[in-house]
Order: C-alpha cells, then sequence, then structure tokens
C-alpha cells in the first residue's frame, strides 16, 4: 500500500539522534525536512560530496543552506568514487557513499541512518533484477532495515511515490536540486523512470503497491533458504565435505554452495559457474578426482574429502 510522507513518518520508529543521508536532491531533501519536524535536535545529516560531475558543489551549497535553516547539524564527507577496472560507475560510487556515509555516522556518535530511496525506486531495482535474471535476493529488492558496518539503516518512504515527495516539497515551498544524471538515458534506470513507469502506469495502475508485495514475498522465502542453508552448512562441516553434500537434492546442494561462498568467502557463483561445479561435484566419486573451478573472485578446489577456496 502506498503511503505519504506523513504516514510513512507515523510509523518510522528509529533509535535516536538519526542520521539522514542528503544528496540536496527532492527525495533526501524531503526526507530531511520531515525527519527534523518530527524529532527537533534529534537528527544529524549526511552529505556525500562524489567530486564526479560539475554540479556537485551546487549540491553541497544547497545542503550546507537547507542544515542552516533548520539548525541541522551537518557532516561533508568527500570521497574519491572513480570506478576501478572492471567496475561500474554506479557500483563504485554506491560503495563509496556507504563508506562515507558509515565513517560520519560514526563520528557523529549516530547508530541509525535513513536514506530517502521511495517506492518508485524500489519499483525499478525489482525491474533491473528480473531484467538481469536474478534469484531471490535479488527480486527481494532493497530492504525497508538492514544492519551494516555496526550500524542500522532505514529506508522509510519505500512505500511514498516519487511524485508524492515532489509534492509534498511544493506544498511548503522548499526547493531541492536536481541531478542532471537523472535525465541520462546512458543510465537504465533513467530510461526505466522515464519509458517504462509511464506504461505500467498505464496498463497496471498499483504496480507500486503489487511489485514490492512480490519482493517482500521473495525477501520471505530467501529467509528461508538461509535458515536451511545454514542448517546444512552445519552439517557439512566447514569447508564442506563432498560425501555428505553429495547426498543432498541438487536444489540443497546449490543453495548450501552459494551459503558458502557469500558468506565465508564474500563472493557469489554466476549460473554458469555454480552448474559446472555441481557437475564437477557430482563427478567426485574416487579419491583422485581433482577439482579446481574459478567461481567468483577466486577459485573452488578439492582439498582431500572436502571443498576450499581460494582468492584469485
Amino acid at each position: 500500500m502506498t503511503l505519504s510522507i506523513s504516514q510513512a513518518l507515523a510509523v518510522f520508529q528509529p533509535g535516536l539522534p538519526l542520521a539522514v543521508a542528503l544528496s540536496g536532491g527532492a527525495d533526501s531533501t524531503a526526507l530531511l525536512l520531515a525527519c527534523a519536524d518530527r524529532w527537533p535536535g534529534q537528527v544529524r545529516a549526511i552529505h556525500v560530496h562524489h567530486g564526479l560531475q560539475a554540479a556537485a558543489d551546487d549540491f553541497e551549497r544547497h545542503c550546507i543552506a537547507l542544515c542552516a535553516k533548520l539548525a541541522v547539524p551537518l557532516a561533508v564527507q568527500r570521497v574519491d568514487a572513480r570506478p576501478a577496472a572492471g567496475e561500474s560507475p554506479e557500483d563504485a560510487a554506491r560503495k563509496a557513499r556507504y563508506r562515507a556515509l558509515s565513517v560520519a555516522a560514526h563520528s557523529l556518535g549516530v547508530q541509525h541512518v535513513a536514506i530517502a530511496q521511495h517506492a518508485d525506486d524500489q519499483v525499478e531495482t525489482i525491474l533491473l533484477a528480473l531484467s538481469r535474471g536474478a534469484g531471490l535476493p535479488g527480486l527481494a529488492a532493497m530492504p525497508a532495515c538492514w544492519q551494516r558496518n555496526g550500524l542500522t539503516w532505514h529506508r522509510p518512504l519505500l512505500a511514498v511515490p516519487g511524485s508524492a515527495v515532489r509534492d509534498w516539497l511544493r506544498v511548503r515551498g522548499q526547493d531541492w536540486i536536481e541531478d542532471p544524471t537523472n535525465a541520462d538515458p546512458h543510465y537504465t534506470r533513467n530510461r526505466i523512470r522515464a519509458q517504462l513507469l509511464p506504461v505500467l502506469q498505464a496498463v497496471f495502475p498499483q504496480f507500486r503497491d503489487t511489485l514490492p508485495r512480490s519482493a517482500a514475498h521473495a525477501a520471505q522465502a530467501q529467509l528461508l533458504l538461509t535458515e536451511v542453508a545454514e542448517q546444512d552448512l552445519a552439517a557439512l562441516g566447514q569447508p564442506p565435505r563432498i560425501a555428505p553434500l553429495r547426498a543432498l537434492t541438487r536444489p540443497r546442494q546449490a543453495n548450501v554452495l552459494r551459503h558458502w561462498l557469500r558468506h565465508c568467502h564474500a563472493t557469489s557463483a554466476s549460473a554458469a559457474q555454480l552448474n559446472e561445479l555441481l557437475r564437477q561435484i557430482a563427478a567426485c566419486t574416487t579419491r583422485g578426482h581433482r577439482l579446481r573451478l574459478k567461481v567468483g573472485t577466486g577459485y573452488v578446489l578439492r582439498a582431500g574429502d572436502a571443498l576450499d577456496w581460494q582468492p584469485a
């Protein structure tokens, strides 16, 4: 069910003091105003200056002026968000942003951070996951609350449509900075927003309710699969022994191997890599069978009667 900003903030119960990630765009500007109204004196703001575009200085000036008007303490973090070789610019900027937000939050003495993604952002995330053939973790899209780097992160506006955010700001006469990259068709999210969401609105007017509902079902199913994987990995041992692994059904083998790689080695296998790994495990019927396969950022290999993983 979509909500207004007032309704979303009414059910938002973070720990205080609260830091708001403030980019200077409409969404984070609205979130900061709403939080500062509800918890006066208990809100801080963090602005990350990526330095990737000419408008970055305008964003910083907007954030400084807004926080001064609201009497909200502001921490500005400047980062180098240039991508490494083979890394997408979006991923590089996202990682740099979360690192900077974490550092600033700890320096401000807060344990809860609010991010301003809204219902349209959630739908875009789901559609991107579908386009990439993602599994349940991808289809679960963005969680409303999660833990990272010793902090609790919140997305209180996930049920609020993007248009409602801007309408709320206009009623209050509050301006914001429009990110020029939001109109760049080079980015898939922008094409989804400009071309696909209007079609969904015309054909499936309730898509902001129904697609996130499917994402919530996927997230619940993934939690169950994680519980099964934890139980299976405990039974297989660490590292996982091959013989009891082969005794599991193929779907449970795939599930526990994904869990082992992700949670024990911070990597993940592509569908092709996982299928080949399962095929080779099925062939491990003798002690002499060797196994060494590129998986994620390293190699899965046989070490006696168990599997091992080595970074590349």
